[in-house]
């Protein structure tokens, strides 16, 4: 079995089967299979392919085609430029949440102190803690999505200090310069239509925000004020819909409240500056 011909009937394989990009899929399992990278594949379509590679590669293509998520399969996930690594116990980062970096670093100083609530794989903490040149924290309500974020964080040598709560319940009053945070927002109510790859296999407690899927913006904008510095900044990663409940729920003492949408032209970070 050589390289080219393992591509050609993966591929066929995952086409069948209703997966999305096919060939790229195949290809990126592949080259997990071989420890290589993709570009290795072009380079040498007629190399044979040892028998645990062609073991491995079989093992990923049913666990895709049942599912299972191509990023929980090999690890890994590119995010602003840097390799991830991702686990059934972080959600996978999207390059919608690019958004929220761009919107956070052009409003953070040196020296800010930053914290990203809900933080995941440390995907957006992470980052800010690299392309600025602020302090980062990072909370999560989960032990083993923070293990998985300490564990990215010493790899990419990121300064980022991690730690158990829920929402902001352990940070000091007026203490935040920004609070960053891309939280669950979709409505139980959901649950029924969406992808498989995202109902039965991304923790559900990173995707649901009860009924409505405002729950936790309601409760992290009503104790923003508490922890934030006068003058500090409070910016979220939006969901579908979301808009303008959540711009709602910013009542007296906000000012400077911009939304930045995506490349979609969808509405995607809202930010608003506390008075």
């Amino acid at each position: 079995m050589t390289v080219q011909t393992a591509l050609l009937q993966g591929t066929q394989l995952l086409q069948e089967g209703a997966i999305s990009a096919p060939r790229l899929t195949a290809e990126v399992l592949l080259a997990h299979a071989l420890h290589r990278e993709r570009v290795y594949l072009y380079a040498h379509p007629e190399d044979e392919l040892t028998e645990v590679a062609w073991i491995h590669y079989g093992r990923y293509l049913h666990e895709r085609l049942k599912g299972k998520p191509t990023q929980y399969i090999t690890g890994r996930q590119e995010f602003y430029g840097r390799d991830f690594r991702v686990t059934p116990d972080v959600l996978i980062p999207r390059p919608e949440t690019e958004h929220l970096i761009q919107a956070s670093v052009s409003r953070i100083q040196p020296g800010d102190i930053v914290l990203d609530v809900g933080t995941g794989s440390g995907a957006i903490a992470i980052t800010l803690a690299l392309e600025t040149k602020a302090r980062v924290l990072a909370s999560d309500v989960s032990t083993n999505a923070l293990c998985v974020a300490a564990a990215n964080a010493r790899r990419l040598s990121a300064p980022v200090s991690f730690f158990a709560c829920d929402l902001v319940d352990a940070i000091a009053d007026h203490s935040i310069d920004v609070l960053v945070s891309n939280p669950p927002y979709v409505p139980k109510t959901d649950h029924p239509a969406l992808q498989r790859e995202v109902r039965d296999f991304e923790p559900h407690v990173a995707l649901f925000a009860g009924p409505t899927g405002l729950d936790i913006y309601q409760r992290l904008i009503a104790d923003a004020p508490r922890v934030l510095h006068p003058g500090g900044w409070l910016l979220v990663e939006l969901g579908y819909n979301s808009l303008e409940p959540v711009r709602a729920m910013l009542k007296a003492g906000w000012s400077n409240v911009a939304v930045e949408q995506d490349l979609a032209g969808l509405p995607r970070v809202l930010a608003a500056r506390l008075l």
